[in-house]
């Protein structure tokens, strides 16, 4: 007999998850409620359905998310197989036909000799089961309830509001400063200094920017929930009045340019989101802006003209763990091994995040009943690097994170030729750990 596996959802972690551990020869049963129920975002039977966007971002290695998908291709990934046969036109972007991506999925799982769907609603683990929970962030109440109380994993976050985060290189220090309040501590944060002539345009764009548009579901969680107890959308506090924003997250009290040793008439501060100083957000900058405005809006902050944002705000529910101390970087439990966890519960951000992730919790499932090593891959991989963001989080308090250079072990010296330059080696660097982990294992 061969031994077996447990996978809890057929989205997009949970059918590679499943696949990753059926072809290193595990018996994988896959658990789906589909057809039986849906999650408010759900309407197709098929599996790996994607219900906001057809593209799965750049294919470029030296973006973060085109690095990722390279790595996962080296590994098999269904979910890459699938995308790359059902790509349709999109430049420099992987987009797909959405109906024949999830097509291309649910015919390989449901046809592999070692995997067995069974369609039910899970709301609990099989005590000794080597499991794999890929949920989604719409978790049922009942396996969201039996997770947080059966498993001992706390209050999940059931809305999630962030700031946005910028690459740090790319803050223009000509303007900005460093400093701290009143000289107090060290001067960790980044402070961009407005005029009262560069407030007023900031105020008036800001207040009058688009909002995403919320789901029925979003809303619906919006009335159950306190969702801006401590993290208000700036543009919310903004329309409370003038002078809100410098009375609260633009305060400009107790901060003078060491430069010129005036204050300024109000100062938007960046804090350190990572040891590495590689990436910083936008302190109190919680939004619900379109990307697009929060790119257009937030650049007129001096300082961040030509800021590259590593993440948007975002403000929509979202389960997720608290992940660091939770989880190790294999995506399993620290003080319940035979149970992993993949997917955007774990604090990855993005359909390509959810699936890199599956990818590894499927893999180490399989080591697991196999009594092989686990597989951890090195932090200078993407793959790596978000495994070990959730696991160890960042500073302050733990968000979902989209898979990005700032993550990644800097390669500790200087490259020329700019940013894409430096990624493309990054990205070199990455890619020859990925192969020399699987010749190591081959």
């Amino acid at each position: 007999m061969k031994q077996q596996i447990h996978i809890y959802g057929a989205g997009l972690a949970g059918c590679e998850a499943a696949w990753q551990a059926a072809e290193r020869g595990v018996k994988v049963k896959l658990y789906e409620m589909k057809p039986q129920k849906y999650t408010p975002a759900h309407h197709s039977q098929g599996f790996a359905e994607l219900v906001c966007s057809n593209s799965l971002r750049s294919d470029c290695v030296s973006n973060a998310v085109g690095l990722l998908k390279e790595e996962m291709r080296r590994f098999g990934s269904l979910i890459m197989q699938a995308a790359d046969a059902t790509r349709v036109p999109a430049g420099s972007a992987l987009a797909v036909d959405r109906v024949l991506f999830s097509q291309y999925i649910t015919d390989r799982i449901r046809s592999h000799p070692d995997i067995e769907v069974i369609e039910a609603e899970m709301s609990g683990v099989e005590e000794d089961a080597v499991t794999v929970i890929a949920t989604g962030p719409l978790t049922s109440d009942s396996m969201a309830e039996y997770i947080e109380k059966e498993l001992g994993c706390g209050k999940l976050h059931f809305f999630d509001a962030a700031a946005p985060i910028v690459d740090a290189s790319t803050i223009n220090m000509e303007v900005a400063f460093f400093a701290s309040r009143y000289d107090k501590g060290d001067a960790d944060y980044i402070n961009c200094p407005m005029t009262k002539e560069q407030y007023d345009a900031f105020y008036e764009a800001l207040i009058s920017a688009k909002e995403a548009e919320l789901k029925e579901f979003d809303k619906e969680s919006q009335k159950n929930v306190k969702v801006f107890e401590g993290c208000m959308p700036v543009e919310v506090m903004a329309r409370r009045g003038y002078d809100t924003l410098r009375y609260g997250p633009l305060k400009p009290v107790g901060l003078s340019d060491p430069r010129v040793g005036k204050e300024f008439y109000a100062v938007v501060q960046l804090r350190k989101e990572n040891t590495e100083a590689t990436m910083f957000n936008l302190v109190g900058f919680q939004t619900h802006l379109t990307f697009p405005e929060q790119k257009r809006v937030f650049r007129m902050i001096p300082g961040l003209e030509n800021a590259e944002f590593l993440r948007f705000g975002i403000m929509h529910r979202n389960t997720y763990l608290n992940s660091p101390g939770l989880l190790n970087n294999t995506y399993a439990m620290c003080n319940r091994p035979n149970i992993f966890f993949a997917g955007q519960m774990t604090g990855v951000e993005g359909y390509v995040e959810s699936a890199g992730s599956g990818l590894l919790a499927g893999i180490n499932a399989a080591n697991l009943v196999l009594g092989k090593e686990p597989l951890i891959c090195p932090e200078e991989t993407m793959l790596g690097a978000m495994a070990a963001y959730v696991s160890r989080g960042g500073i302050g308090d733990f968000v979902p994170m989209n898979a990005n250079f700032g993550i990644v072990t800097p390669l500790g010296y200087r490259v020329k030729g700019g940013k894409t330059a430096k990624n493309e080696k990054l990205a070199e660097r990455a890619l020859a750990a990925i192969d020399d982990l699987l010749a190591s294992k081959s």
